[in-house]
C-alpha cells in the first residue's frame, strides 16, 4: 500500500522565488534564508518520495474572487506555472499523479469532506516556491521536479476560511486515503504558507516571533492544541495572512502519531526574519 513517510512545512513567500529567479540567493539579505534549506535539499535527495501531496493556497490565479473553493484537488496530468503579472516563473511544468489524486478525492469525499475536483489549472508561487526551496532551482526546459506533485489548494484568501480543526481532521482523512491506495508508493505531504505576516492596513509588516515559534512547538509536540487555535488568534497574533498556517495542520494531521503511531522524528527546524516583509518558518517531520 501507499504510505506517508514524512511531512514538510515551509513558507512560500513570492519574493523568495524572485530572488532565486534573478540570481540573488547569495546576496547578504537572502543568503541566510537559503542556507536554512541546505539540509532540506540534501534530505530530499536522500529521501526522495514517489509523490508529493502539496497543500498551498492559490493567490487569485487559478481561482478568481468570482469562485473560490474551500478545498480543491488537482487531478490533471500536469500543471503549468502561472503568470502572476510578471511572467511565468522559469521553472519546470509540474507533473501530476492523476491516479492517486482521483483515489484521494474519492476516499476523502466518502469521508464527508467536500472537495472541488480540478482537471485543469495553473499553479502559482504558493506551490512552485516550496518546490524551489526544497529541490533547488531547476532548468525550465531541461530540468524536472524530482517526482509527481498533487496540488491541493485551500481557501485562506476570502472569508469564511476553514478552521484549523477541520484542516487537522482533513489531514487524517487524506492519510487514510493514501493508505488505501493499492500501490507501493512513498508519499510526502507538504503544508505551506505563513508564518506571521500582514500585507495591508496599519499593521502591514507585522511579524510575531513568539507566536511563530510557539506554533512550531505545538505543531511538533501538541498538534491538537495547534488545531484548536481560533481564527481570531491568528489574525490578532500573526496578522491577517497568518491564517495560512491552518494549511500546515492538514499536513500534521496526516502523520502517523495522530492515529496511534509513534511521535514523528524532527529532522530539521528553521526560522528566519525577515524575508521580504514576512517571517520564514520551516520544519521536516518523519514518520517513525
Amino acid at each position: 500500500m501507499a504510505r506517508i513517510t514524512a511531512s514538510v512545512y515551509t513558507s512560500h513567500v513570492p519574493a523568495i522565488g524572485a530572488a532565486l529567479d534573478h540570481g540573488k540567493s547569495n546576496e547578504p539579505y537572502w543568503k541566510p534564508v537559503f542556507q536554512g534549506y541546505d539540509f532540506s535539499k540534501q534530505w530530499l535527495r536522500d529521501n526522495r518520495p514517489d509523490v508529493i501531496f502539496l497543500v498551498y493556497n492559490d493567490h487569485a490565479t487559478a481561482f478568481s474572487l468570482d469562485m473560490i473553493p474551500t478545498f480543491a484537488i488537482g487531478t490533471a496530468a500536469s500543471f503549468a506555472p502561472a503568470d502572476e503579472g510578471f511572467g511565468r516563473r522559469p521553472v519546470p511544468v509540474v507533473q501530476g499523479h492523476p491516479e492517486l489524486a482521483a483515489h484521494i478525492a474519492q476516499s476523502v469525499i466518502q469521508q464527508d469532506f467536500d472537495l472541488t475536483i480540478v482537471n485543469k489549472m495553473e499553479v502559482d508561487h504558493g506551490l512552485t516556491v516550496p518546490l524551489s526551496l526544497m529541490c533547488g532551482q531547476q532548468d525550465p526546459v531541461t530540468g524536472a521536479w524530482p517526482c509527481p506533485v498533487i496540488p491541493f489548494a485551500v481557501n485562506v484568501v476570502q472569508y469564511p476560511v476553514p478552521s484549523g480543526r477541520r484542516c487537522f481532521m482533513l489531514g487524517q482523512a487524506i492519510a487514510k486515503a493514501v493508505a488505501s491506495f493499492d500501490e507501493d508508493l512513498k508519499v510526502q505531504i507538504w503544508g505551506t504558507g505563513g508564518m506571521s505576516h500582514q500585507l495591508q492596513g496599519p499593521r502591514a509588516g507585522l511579524i510575531n516571533k513568539a507566536f511563530d515559534n510557539a506554533f512550531l512547538d505545538k505543531l511538533i509536540a501538541d498538534p491538537a492544541a495547534a488545531a484548536a487555535i481560533p481564527h481570531i488568534d491568528y489574525v490578532r497574533e500573526a496578522g491577517s495572512e497568518g491564517i495560512e498556517l491552518v494549511m500546515w495542520l492538514i499536513a500534521r494531521g496526516a502523520m502517523a502519531d495522530i492515529t496511534g503511531g509513534k511521535p514523528p522524528n524532527v529532522r530539521h527546524r528553521f526560522y528566519h526574519v525577515p524575508a521580504s516583509n514576512t517571517a520564514v518558518g520551516h520544519l521536516i517531520l518523519e514518520n517513525s
